[in-house]
């Protein structure tokens, strides 16, 4: 596709310069809200396992990390696709470990942190940061590359 053509038009014009801090936003939101989940559900757990619910920060993060992982899809190709496959195991990583906590309540255990979450996110989070932030490390990387 010829870079002059845009495919959202306006859209790309106002979002697509900035889409990669919005990312980075989104998945420190994500990483928050996650922790504000650990801790709802950790409460919640001694009311037992209907009483578990999602958090609607992470659950709107999730979403927005989805939608915006295909967006910069069409913005930058590959730092979008390996964006959108890490969002995505986020988002798969996140829907799985809610089950598990639930499954841990119902069996009496203790409700542990999502640790595959966490990490899922902590490596979209550097990924997404490397691509926004380079500007500060460019300097440093032209010496050597």
């Amino acid at each position: 596709m010829d870079p002059s053509v845009t495919l959202f038009g306006p859209v790309d014009t106002v979002l697509g310069p900035v889409i990669g801090y919005v990312m980075l936003g989104l998945i420190v939101l994500n990483m928050v809200g996650r922790g504000l989940e650990y801790n709802r559900i950790a409460s919640q757990a001694e009311a037992g396992p209907e009483k578990i619910s999602r958090h609607p920060l992470r659950v709107a993060t999730n979403f927005l990390l989805v939608v915006g992982g295909f967006y910069y899809l069409t913005v930058e190709r590959h730092a979008g696709l390996i964006v959108t496959l890490l969002v995505l195991g986020v988002f798969l990583s996140d829907f799985f470990e809610f089950e598990a906590r639930k499954v841990e309540s119902r069996q009496g255990w203790d409700i542990e942190r999502p640790w595959g979450s966490i990490g899922a996110s902590v490596f979209a989070l550097l990924y997404i940061a490397y691509q926004a932030l380079f500007f500060l490390v460019r300097p440093y990387w032209s010496v050597v590359i």
